[in-house]
């Protein structure tokens, strides 16, 4: 059984983020050969194309870490009906210099989680199409937009039974992607 290895962007740097729950609860879903390793996103540097011929340590230690993976997964917050712009930050510090993209090519999946009745709809919808430019195989269906309620985490972090059976019908899909576009 070969591992695989998922980086796991967060797109919200809260200590509390119900996406950082949602990412934790993810990992207890997936099977023993999946391991998710949280990339750091917090410390890049507001992308500026000046930089590009000497990116900074912070956008090289991303880079290496997106390589080394055999896949992507974004579990994103939803702000002012968009992606946070940490996020955006990262997604194109990575994808730089041009030519030199270190997302191409990785498959991944989205998803999110918001107090909002449509979760964070709109944020996956707008950034499925940055994905699909930087040539990220990305998983459509079943999508994920789910509403925080009471009780959705229990005190363990894991999905409460509510919500269980969805979510791993999403994280069963998820590694069938995966594998198939690794090919392991």
């Amino acid at each position: 059984m070969s591992q695989k290895k998922i980086a796991v962007v967060i797109g919200s740097l809260r200590k509390d983020s119900l996406n950082r729950k949602l990412a934790l609860a993810i990992a207890h879903l997936a099977p023993e050969d999946f391991t998710f390793e949280h990339v750091r996103i917090d410390d890049l540097p507001l992308y500026n194309q000046d930089d590009d011929g000497k990116q900074a340590p912070s956008v090289l230690r991303l880079k290496t870490e997106i390589a080394a993976a055999d896949g992507l997964l974004f579990v994103t917050p939803e702000y002012n009906r968009s992606i946070p712009g940490v996020l955006k930050n990262a997604l194109d510090n990575a994808s730089r210099p041009y030519g030199q993209s270190a997302w191409a090519g990785k498959p991944a999946g989205v998803v999110g989680v918001s107090v909002g009745t449509v979760g964070t709809a709109a944020a996956q919808q707008h950034l499925r199409p940055i994905l699909a430019y930087l040539d990220v195989p990305t998983m459509g269906q079943p999508e994920v937009f789910i509403q925080n309620k009471e009780g959705m985490f229990d005190d363990k972090g894991h999905i409460a039974e509510g919500s269980k059976q969805f979510l791993q019908s999403w994280v069963d899909k998820y590694v069938a992607w995966i594998k198939t576009h690794t090919g392991k």
